[in-house]
């Protein structure tokens, strides 16, 4: 008798469904059983509000939750950006697969990059976060661009560009190396990948979480084959950064966890992790941008007191009052 397959929750956006599969396909080959992806409707997905609006956490989350609660589905792909701070008391995190490229990039018109974009440029972005950085590095480099607040899937923004409506939109790189389209997508149309020294990503962008009911023990340990120790250091060191900040994922907040290994060449040694944070007003008058570094994390509480120690330090320089209303 072969076993029933196991059922997949995902968004039934194009890169929910892409990144979903990707996770299909390794739990395929991990189990030998079948999987079968279960497509849900999510609030951030119908909602046509702004996400800084409707309170950006947990908006494309919930009802894969509620899913997985009621045992409709089995486990869900959420892209971890999306996964609020606050661990859940019956669902765990089984695996943080190895993160995809963190950087945002800016698609352009053709033969546009950040540091080329003309005076007035208009710029499309639905992140506090990206405005907030992107009007910084307009004002230090004595430029004058419009950030002008978009939702939508990638195909969308991208067609922003392409009608003329706006000079260039800002995407996460990772959805677009995930749905494979890069030329397929922006064809003419620029693309550059800002450096995380000018843009920092959101703490957790490029990585996906693979969440399964706490009850599901054989399950669970079958996902975490799937985790990276690295990239879960990592992410959870910036989610704390950005908990202890007291921000949702709506707030202006970015932050990169990286490894620092001994010296340049092959079988070098990681030995410590950096994590920088940055928040700022979304006009780019005032950010609070600082880094710490220290040993990698081996345990969630050593990742955990990295990022909150960047977040006092943070804070101590102004940076609560630079968020809007904070998160209840």
């Amino acid at each position: 008798m072969t076993e029933r397959a196991l059922r997949l929750g995902t968004r039934r956006s194009k890169l929910a469904m892409s990144q979903s599969g990707h996770v299909a396909d390794a739990v395929r080959r991990l189990t030998g059983r079948p999987v079968e992806l279960v497509e849900i409707t999510t609030y951030g997905d119908t909602s046509r509000e702004h996400l800084a609006q409707i309170g950006g956490t947990g908006v494309f989350v919930a009802a894969l939750r509620d899913a997985l609660l009621a045992g409709e589905i089995d486990f869900a792909v959420h892209s971890l950006k999306d996964l609020p701070t606050a661990r859940h008391p019956d669902l765990v995190l089984a695996a943080i697969p190895e993160r995809e490229d963190p950087r945002d990039v800016l698609v352009a018109r053709p033969g546009l990059t950040l540091a080329t974009l003309p005076a007035g440029a208009r710029v499309g972005t639905g992140s506090p976060r990206r405005m907030a950085q992107l009007n910084a590095y307009a004002r230090s480099h004595g430029l004058t661009i419009e950030t002008v607040p978009i939702r939508g899937n990638i195909d969308t923004r991208v067609g922003y560009v392409r009608s003329g409506e706006l000079d260039a939109v800002v995407l996460a790189a990772a959805g677009l190396n995930r749905i494979g389209g890069t030329e397929e997508l922006t064809g003419s149309l620029s693309v550059d990948h800002l450096s995380v020294d000018t843009v920092l990503p959101a703490p957790g962008q490029g990585a996906l979480a693979v969440e399964c009911a706490a009850s599901a023990a054989d399950l669970v340990a079958t996902l975490a084959e799937l985790d990276d120790p690295y990239t879960r250091a990592a992410v959870t060191a910036e989610r704390s950064l950005l908990a202890a900040l007291e921000a949702g994922c709506s707030a202006p907040v970015g932050a990169l966890a990286d490894l620092l290994a001994d010296g340049p060449g092959h079988g070098q040694v990681v030995t410590e992790m950096r994590l920088r944070g940055v928040v700022g007003t979304t006009d780019g008058t005032t950010l609070v941008q600082l880094s710490t570094t220290g040993s990698v994390p081996t345990s969630y509480d050593e990742a955990v007191a990295l990022g909150r120690e960047l977040a006092d330090e943070m804070l101590a320089k102004g940076a609560a009052g630079l968020m809007g209303e904070r998160a209840l």
